[in-house]
Formats: structure tokens, sequence, C-alpha cells
């Protein structure tokens, strides 16, 4: 190698990368940066209110989720624990329909708006349910369940 050649113009942009012999960056281990710089932010992933109200207000759909949440485990665990959990489902199932309503939800956007919806759905309806369906005295019997159930044990 020359000194003063061209390839002491040539640097390296990272640890984990080098220059092959055209002078583009090539993967030279499989391990990560420590920080991504290149990182797609997501979808959802700004602010609900505009970026001069106080950073609370800006996050206002996921404080909304993570206090009903709140108040539903107190409820459970002061032992209210089915309106409880029907409140912590209530909550996924509220973050569910403000990722579908709202164009910037702030941190509740964790993936695709899709993912999210079906996640905070599914979650919640089926938090809902369950907590319907818990002993003693449910509020909420499903006829065919018992059935299959002794069906399955009783072989």
């Amino acid at each position: 190698m020359e000194a003063g050649g061209a390839e002491d113009d040539l640097a390296v942009t990272d640890a984990v990368s080098a220059l092959d012999a055209e002078g583009r960056p090539v993967r030279t281990t499989r391990r990560f940066p420590l920080f991504t710089r290149d990182t797609a932010r997501p979808e959802g992933g700004g602010v609900a209110a505009s970026r001069d109200a106080p950073a609370p207000a800006r996050q206002w759909p996921m404080l909304t989720v993570l206090s009903l949440v709140g108040l539903g485990l107190l409820l459970t665990a002061l032992d209210v624990f089915r309106v409880g959990l029907l409140l912590i489902g209530a909550a996924l199932l509220a973050g569910a329909v403000l990722r579908f309503v709202l164009p910037g939800v702030g941190m509740l956007a964790v993936r695709s708006r899709f993912t999210d919806i079906v996640t905070y759905g599914v979650l919640g309806l089926s938090i809902v349910v369950l907590a319907l369906m818990v002993q003693p005295r449910p509020w909420l019997e499903i006829p065919f369940l018992k059935d299959t159930l002794h069906f399955t044990v009783d072989q």
C-alpha cells in the first residue's frame, strides 16, 4: 500500500464494518453496534400533541392506558379482582382503539399499526373474557367449554 494513496482517504464508519476493494462498507462481524443510527422510527412513533406541549401532554394516550392498568392492578390487589381485571382488559382495548383512531399516539406505538391493534385487542379481549369466567360465580358461562373439558379429561 502506498503512503498518501487513495486508501488513506477511506475511513471505516463504524466498528462493525470495513471497506472492500471498491470502497463500500462490508460487515465483518455479526455483532451489532452499540448505538444504532439508521433504524426507522415506528410508524406512529411521533408525539400525540404539539412539540411545545409539556412531555406528559405529548404522551397522553400511553399515560391514559398505563393509568387505567395501574388502577386495575390496585383494585386487583385490594381483592376486587374481577373489576380490576376488567379494567385492565378495557385499558388494553382502549389502547387498541386509540392506536386505530389517532394518527400519532406517542410511545403507545410499538410496532406497525396493524400489529399494535391486533396485539392490544387480543390481549384485552382475552383478559376481559377470562375475568368474566373467573370462579366463584362466573358472570359468563360458556356451555360447551365444560363438556370439552370433561371430554378431554375423562378419556
